[in-house]
């Protein structure tokens, strides 16, 4: 089969009805700034779409194409990458494109047909059903026993079920030929810790140990009678200090949500250490740079506490998501759950990917804290792999 065929191949039965979903990898150059382009259709306000959603190192981009326009962007697609993943209602079609552009493909045809879900700015589909009764869920006080989602706690669900989410992409970066080690810094009442391990050891059968750790004894020991009462066998909670742990030397997982200040940037240090291939953090009451923050060109805006606040808070976990990139991580800045929820609603993901970065990327970084006059408390923490960077040793 030609790469022509191939893209009528692709353009008919991604408007045919029948396409469910898609996944373009394996850039051809590694400058390609859009490292994975994922695909779904929608259905808005009557019109029929594609959504194309551009996965870079540090953001995300999407673009809904119309059915009768998807054929450039699917062109410029098979030209940029090696390899598509696209699953349809009666079949799953598999592409390798060689480096001369010599195709192959696998068409893998399904005994039972699946359906095409349309629904976009409707009821959202939850890897946790309301309506069916989590064990975790009922004695964290989420859902009565019958299932049904507490008055008070719709929202803290939704958060649940947005962790998830956030827990089912990480799962091709974790190992899979040996148990895998996953530690939750600041784990608080522990109600996404009990997902997490819910979602990867029942629901997911991955053998996987779980430990919490938080400050509170009380929390923690009321965490760890639910676990053991559930038969949570491989979830421990522990009492203790995120600097001061040392109970592990290698973590494939690193989550801390919430951990206030510079204690995000103790667990990022602590994780990056071990050489986790995950690593989960939403920041909290980013003070440090605040005090710091001296730039002339944005007095404009610093002159409003307010706004310098928020500024404050936006550059720090933008300081942080570079810093990760510098020493081998693909990092993004992504949303956990929606402003009118809290504000605190950014979560760090980065993935190991041990590249190397260049030149120019080590001078943005450099610029841009100096801009600001900042010295990073996860700059100095990291300093000893950031041997490269204009200044590190000043911090």
């Amino acid at each position: 089969m030609s790469v022509d065929e191939v893209l009528e191949l692709l353009q008919r039965r991604m408007t045919d009805g029948t396409f469910i979903r898609g996944t373009i990898s394996q850039p051809r150059l590694k400058s390609n700034e859009t490292k994975r382009i994922k695909m779904k259709p929608l259905e808005l306000k009557g019109e029929f779409y594609i959504q194309f959603e551009y996965q870079h190192e540090r953001i995300l981009k999407h673009e809904n194409i119309a059915l009768d326009d998807i054929a450039v962007p699917l062109q410029e697609a098979l030209e940029a990458y090696k390899q598509f993943h696209i699953e349809l209602t009666d079949e799953t079609i598999q592409i390798q494109l060689s480096k001369k552009m010599k195709v192959s493909i696998k068409r893998i045809f399904l005994d039972t047909e699946k359906t095409v879900d349309y629904a976009h700015n409707r009821k959202k589909h939850y890897a946790l059903t309301e309506g069916t009764p989590y064990p975790f869920l009922v004695r964290l006080g989420v859902q009565t026993p019958e299932g049904k989602v507490k008055n008070q706690k719709h929202d803290k669900f939704r958060q649940i079920n947005r962790f998830v989410e956030l827990i089912d992409d990480t799962l091709s970066h974790l190992p899979q030929d040996r148990p895998i080690r996953i530690l939750d810094f600041g784990s608080g009442k522990s109600y996404l810790t009990f997902a997490l391990y819910h979602y990867l050891r029942i629901e997911k059968g991955l053998d996987i140990r779980v430990t919490g750790l938080d400050l509170k004894k009380e929390v923690i020991e009321e965490c760890q009678v639910i676990a053991q009462d559930l038969q949570y066998d491989q979830l421990e909670f522990l009492v203790g200090d995120i600097n001061e742990y040392e109970g592990d030397t290698a973590v494939d997982m690193v989550v801390t949500l919430h951990a206030c200040d510079v204690a995000t940037d103790m667990a990022l240090a602590k994780a990056v250490t071990w050489g986790a291939s995950v690593i989960l953090s939403v920041p909290c009451c980013q003070h440090e740079l605040f005090s710091q923050l001296q730039s002339p060109a944005l007095d404009v805006m610093l002159q409003h506490g307010l706004v310098k606040e928020r500024f404050a808070a936006l550059a720090t976990d933008s300081l942080r998501a570079e810093l990760l990139s510098l020493v081998g991580y693909e990092a993004q800045l992504v949303e956990f759950i929606d402003m009118e929820h809290t504000p605190k609603n950014i979560l760090i993901r980065a993935y190991r990917n041990d590249r190397q970065p260049d030149q120019a990327q080590i001078a943005r970084y450099a610029a841009f804290r100096d801009m600001l006059n900042a010295k990073p408390f996860l700059e100095k923490e990291l300093q000893p792999r950031l041997g490269f960077l204009p200044g590190s040793n000043t911090i």
